[in-house]
């Protein structure tokens, strides 16, 4: 496979494209942050939640997990719609739905219905991939690639865009007006939506594979149920155990149903791809590595000096730290398309895997004062955004471009189980690190859980090096 155009169709939107290049570009970057930024409204909001509705701590985790879960379910079905011709509608329609459960979460209603309305949300995320999509088909080859990369980056900066705002909101005028910043976020993204996304070339095929998408579904509910409920792995380890077995099983089922599918959800020959398989690894276990980071830091900035470490800050104050990760990912992602003319994008997934585990190494090894951890999250996030931005260019370079939405959704669906499965590992780290009678963990449990990221990255660096010699040489594509 290459990454030229399908069809004279997409060669042909690209006059028409140049001069819509400006409103277009801006338009898909903001749809993507509002989406990724709003999906990460509930981690600062659970101590809130769970006080003003009354509810349990982990029942509030929920709104947190729910929008997860959503995301990660339906982004591969949003993929295969995306790669049809009707991609606008699709956009537009998904779009609705995360308004509509906007509303949800600030109308004054039960908490049942709350979760609801963040599940609607969380299925923005699949959206990620269908800007993707529009700007490798209606942009220039050289600034699309540019773009996509961006897409890439804010797609994972918005938590550090969304948290400290709906933490200032929530303590200022409560979790409804903090909900009532995502309302107004996805009204304008559909808003941009409806003004600026062009229709999809002509000529494609927008079926749906039912059966892939009912048992992937099954399949992905199970594996992010289960890294969430760490409960479950202490207190009934034989239950958990099954479901994970079942989970592996609807795994190899769907890939069966794939195979023999002539309209697969996804094309899992494709997926097979060294190129492809390689990335998708790179970006499951980085993802574990980088939400493992993002969680232990947020965590220690808010532990109140009594535990004997931290610094005690508000949620609010604690969102802030996020702000350099935010930043430097942004910079990191500006200036990837110039180190790509000089190094393949594997090897720069390499490069910012190590910058990545630099991130982790000064968090073990400083962080007792604040200008440290917030030197940590510095270099987490320029890495993050070097990594973020390099991802689809290993990807899309062995895809053709109509399957730009299918391939880069299954990327997005593979960094969904890493970031459960990363908050899960801190979490049982941590866990682990807390002695009897202690509310919060030993500061050595931060420092194992630092190493324990050290070593993720570590993985996916050699993942990136071994990449990097099956490219072609040159610079990347």
């Amino acid at each position: 496979m290459t990454g030229q155009p399908a069809g004279g169709a997409a060669v042909e939107a690209f006059p028409a494209a140049r001069s819509g290049a400006r409103p277009l570009v801006p338009a898909l970057l903001f749809i993507a942050l509002s989406v990724a930024a709003v999906a990460s409204l509930g981690t600062p909001l659970i101590t809130s939640v769970a006080t003003s509705f009354h509810v349990p701590l982990g029942s509030a985790q929920w709104t947190l997990t729910a929008p997860l879960l959503s995301g990660a379910v339906a982004t591969p079905v949003l993929g295969r719609l995306g790669a049809g011709p009707h991609r606008r509608a699709t956009i537009l329609a998904t779009l609705a739905v995360v308004v509509a459960g906007s509303a949800l979460t600030v109308l004054p209603l039960p908490f049942a219905w709350l979760l609801a309305g963040r599940a609607a949300q969380g299925v923005g995320l699949g959206l990620t991939a269908l800007m993707m999509g529009v700007a490798r088909d209606h942009l220039p080859e050289e600034r699309g690639a540019a773009v996509i990369a961006l897409i890439s980056v804010v797609s994972i900066i918005g938590a550090g865009v969304g948290y400290p705002l709906a933490a200032l909101l929530a303590e200022l005028a409560g979790v409804r007006a903090a909900y009532g910043l995502g309302l107004v976020a996805t009204a304008a993204a559909l808003l941009t939506a409806w003004r600026s996304v062009p229709e999809a070339p002509e000529g494609r095929s927008g079926h749906v594979d039912v059966a892939g998408a009912v048992v992937l579904a099954a399949a992905l509910l199970l594996v992010l149920f289960l890294a969430g409920e760490r409960n479950l792995w202490s207190r009934h380890l034989a239950v958990a155990a099954g479901l994970a077995v079942v989970a592996v099983v609807l795994l190899c089922v769907w890939a069966v149903v794939e195979l023999r599918s002539t309209t697969p959800l996804v094309d899992v020959r494709a997926v097979r791809h060294p190129a492809v398989a390689g990335a998708n690894l790179a970006m499951f276990v980085g993802g574990i590595g980088m939400y493992l980071l993002l969680t232990l830091v947020t965590r220690y900035a808010q532990t109140p000096h009594g535990a004997g470490y931290g610094f005690g800050l508000t949620t609010f104050v604690a969102g802030l730290v996020l702000v350099p990760f935010s930043v430097l990912g942004f910079v990191a992602g500006k200036l990837t398309p110039r180190v790509r003319t000089r190094i393949t994008d594997p090897l720069l997934l390499a490069g910012s895997a190590v910058l990545v585990g630099g991130g982790f190494a000064l968090f073990a090894a400083a962080r007792s004062d604040l200008a440290e951890v917030f030197a940590a999250m510095g270099v987490l996030g320029f890495g993050v955004g070097g990594f973020s931005a390099a991802m689809p260019g290993v990807i899309l370079a062995v895809t053709p471009r109509s399957e730009t939405s299918s391939a880069m959704s299954f990327n997005y669906v593979v960094r969904s189980v890493g970031y459960s499965l990363g908050s899960a590992v801190g979490g049982l780290v941590l866990a682990a690190g807390t002695g009897p009678g202690h509310l919060f963990p030993d500061d050595s449990a931060y420092t194992t859980a630092a190493l324990v990221g050290i070593g993720a990255m570590a993985i996916t660096t050699l993942t990136g090096l071994a990449l990097a010699r099956r490219h072609p040489s040159g610079t990347g594509s």
